[in-house]
Order: C-alpha cells, then structure tokens, then sequence
C-alpha cells in the first residue's frame, strides 16, 4: 500500500472489464497510483492483481450509456481525495460500443443509441465532470480518448461507430483550445488512435454478414496476416505515449505516428 506520506498519481479508466481496458488498467495497477475503474461489470482479474500488489483500486460498476450518473461517481470520487496528495490526476475514456456492422438502416433505435451514448456522450460528460472537480488542483491534468482511425477514414458499414469517433477527435481540439485560456495550468488532452488491436470488437468485424459489411474481408486479412496487436501491447504503446513530455501538444494523434 502506498505510504501515507508519498504523492499519486491518479486515474480514472472506463471500460475494464476486458480488452484494451483491461490491459491499460492491470499495467497502471504497476505504478503507484490509485485507479477508479468505471465499467459495466467489475473485472475479477483486476481485483486479484490489486490485492497482489498492494495497489489501490476502486472498481465502480456502472453503464456508461447512463453518462449523467457515470460524471455523478466520478465527481463525487474526485471530492474525497487529498489534492494536496496528488502529482497527477489522468482521465482514460477508453469505453466504446459498435453497433452491428452493416448499413446504419438495419440497426435499432435502442442499438445506435447505446453507440451514441457510450461512445461520445460518456466521454464528453465524464471530462467535464473532471476538468471541473479538478480544477486547481496542483498536480498536472491529462485527459486521454481511445480513438480510432474509423474516425478519421469513413468506413462503409461502420457509420454510427465513425461519426463518434470523429466527434471525439473535433470534441479533444476545442477542449484544448479552451485549455489553452489556463495557460500552465491547464489541462492537456490527446485523442489518440491506438493501432488496430485484436479485441471482441475486431471479432465481431470478422463475423459479419459479408452482404451487409463490405469491409468484412480488410478485417479478416489483418487478422490472418498478423497485423493486429495484442491488447496488452497496444497498452503499453498507449500508456507510452500518455507519459510523453510533449503529450497534449497535437490534440488528435495516432500512436503509429510517435
């Protein structure tokens, strides 16, 4: 357990249950932080790695598509701790929901909601929830957005899971600017694009109905070539880039690019 007298570093994760979430929190556990795990479902292999290791963790069972109760937890955490204790304070938006792959018309009203909701709505809400808890804090402020290149590259089939990506990426270039009004003490954000890694979501790409995802046999390729990165490298990447001097200076960024 961290002593009483050593300084956090603090994160806040969504997602963790499994995948990239997963991966990204197990290697923050590692360090001497304190992590606020926000997921549907708590994960039973990060409470085990916690107590392993003495770290401090608090895993907060909630759906994200509910954005307004997930900034509520969030707020409310952020208050019980010691400001004065904390050298950095880093928001991960790491959740995301797919709709199935195919023409936008074949998903339900309630399907491309729960995209919508998880995929921007949460991240909006939850960097507002911490940019305004922390706000004067002493320590440095990172907010961080797991993106992806769907949105930078239109992709036929993924058009729900695209258009949240891109509001994301344009979300993190206006929050910079109004950042930028702190100077030194403002917050730095990065919408970062983490490479192609072999999740259930690629999973799910690979199995769709080829009449109605197109994109089907680029996805199978990767896969069957190799390319995709295993969740627990692409954290490392991540976590990487997140550690970078110059983290928050390009505002949308691809982690194949550092």
């Amino acid at each position: 357990m961290t002593g009483t007298g050593q300084l956090l570093d603090l994160y806040v994760l969504t997602g963790t249950s499994r995948g990239l979430g997963a991966a990204l929190a197990g290697q923050v556990l590692g360090t001497a932080a304190s992590l606020l795990a926000m997921a549907r479902h708590a994960n039973p292999w990060l409470a085990a790695e916690a107590l392993r290791r003495g770290a401090r963790l608090q895993q907060c069972e909630i759906d994200l598509a509910d954005a307004t109760a997930a900034a509520r937890e969030l707020r409310q955490w952020l208050c019980r701790q010691d400001r004065d204790r904390v050298r950095s304070a880093t928001l991960i938006n790491n959740a995301a929901a797919l709709a199935r792959p195919g023409p936008v018309e074949i998903a339900d009203d309630a399907e491309l909601s729960q995209v919508l909701r998880v995929d921007i709505e949460a991240p909006i809400l939850l960097t507002s929830a911490f940019l305004g808890a922390t706000r004067g804090w002493p320590g440095a402020r990172r907010v961080l957005h797991i993106s992806s290149g769907a949105g930078r590259r239109p992709l036929a089939g993924s058009s729900s899971y695209c258009a949240a990506k891109a509001a994301l990426d344009h979300f993190a270039r206006a929050v910079a600017l109004d950042e930028q009004r702190h100077g030194p003490a403002g917050a730095r954000i990065v919408s970062l694009a983490p490479g192609v890694i072999d999740t259930d979501m690629q999973a799910t790409l690979r199995e769709a109905d080829p009449e109605v995802f197109g994109e089907r046999p680029f996805f199978v390729d990767l896969h069957e070539r190799g390319q995709l990165l295993t969740a627990q490298a692409a954290a490392t990447r991540v976590l990487a880039y997140l550690a970078r001097e110059d983290f928050g200076s390009q505002p949308v960024a691809d982690v194949r690019d550092a």
